[in-house]
């Protein structure tokens, strides 16, 4: 996870831009009057304070996400001008559940019914970290994104899915072991490309968002994680016939930075015959739009 964070900083231009220094002027008048009513001396002080204030910012636009230090308390919020914009962000935290869909059922098949899982255990988590877009009004904006995406199934099954077998179906051996833990995940790199409208801000500065659109994943990474009193923990990486290229759709509605999210993969979660028909679909919470 570290290399791919640290390869798209490496490879992304940073621009940083400082503001000019602020410079305060206050003066000050001390008038001295005698007991007669007549002035005596009048003095004006001025003092100059300096006061310099930074932002830090990767990426260019007016949507690209900054870092402030010494910026005023209160700032005033105007609307947004159209232009392209692109940089480095951390964006569209999702944190939801995953779901199996079998031919469009949420029942499984017998055949694939030793993927039983836990619902309330089996998660999507999934985040962006670069994003480039073109701001067509105060309300309207595309943008094409990058990040990562993870789902975990936590199996119910004491079973363990075998490494890359033949097309005609995942191979497992069942275990005579009681597993605390038996999940299994897949990690894809996702790209989506969104339509976010958003609404005027409100008197608390917040805005409606609705946004949605196409994403792909591209597959990096399979894995098997087992935790048991007899085994203790394990974990087993392959590509596990998970499809290398997946497509979907996604949306999100929200207020302000927290929202709702959904995600539905048109293409089959396998390379494999027996589970042919076997999609996943996941919702959740999420922050940042």
């Amino acid at each position: 996870m570290k290399r791919f964070l640290l390869t798209a900083i490496f490879f992304a231009a940073v621009t940083c831009a400082f503001a000019q220094t602020v410079t305060t002027t206050k003066v000050t008048t001390t008038t001295v009057v005698n007991d007669k009513g007549d002035t005596v001396k009048t003095q004006s002080d001025t003092i100059k304070t300096k006061k310099r204030r930074f932002k830090f910012t990767i990426g260019s636009g007016e949507d690209t996400k900054g870092v402030y230090v010494n910026q005023p308390d209160t700032v005033k919020q105007v609307s947004k001008s159209s232009g392209f914009s692109w940089g480095l962000t951390l964006a569209r935290l999702d944190l939801g559940l995953a779901t199996l869909v079998d031919n469009g059922s949420f029942d499984l098949s017998p055949t694939n019914n030793f993927l039983r899982y836990r619902s309330w255990k089996s998660s999507n988590v999934g985040f962006d970290v670069i994003q480039a877009g073109y701001r067509f009004t105060s309300s309207f904006r595309i943008y094409v994104s990058g990040g990562f995406d993870w789902t975990h199934f936590r199996l119910r099954e004491n079973i363990t899915i075998q490494p890359d077998g033949p097309k005609e179906g995942l191979v497992y051996t069942r275990d005579n072991i009681q597993y605390d833990k038996n999940r299994f995940t897949s990690s894809y790199f996702r790209i989506p490309l969104t339509f976010d409208w958003r609404s005027h801000d409100d008197s608390r500065g917040k805005a409606v968002h609705i946004a949605g659109g196409p994403m792909i994943g591209i597959l990096y990474n399979g894995r098997v994680k087992q935790k048991s009193d007899e085994n203790g923990k394990q974990k087993f990486n392959d590509s596990y016939n998970f499809t290398k290229v997946r497509y979907g759709l996604t949306g999100r509605v929200g207020y302000g930075a927290w929202g709702v999210f959904g995600k539905y993969y048109f293409n089959d979660m396998f390379d494999t015959a027996a589970q042919e028909g076997l999609r996943n679909f996941s919702f959740g919470i999420m922050l940042g739009f």
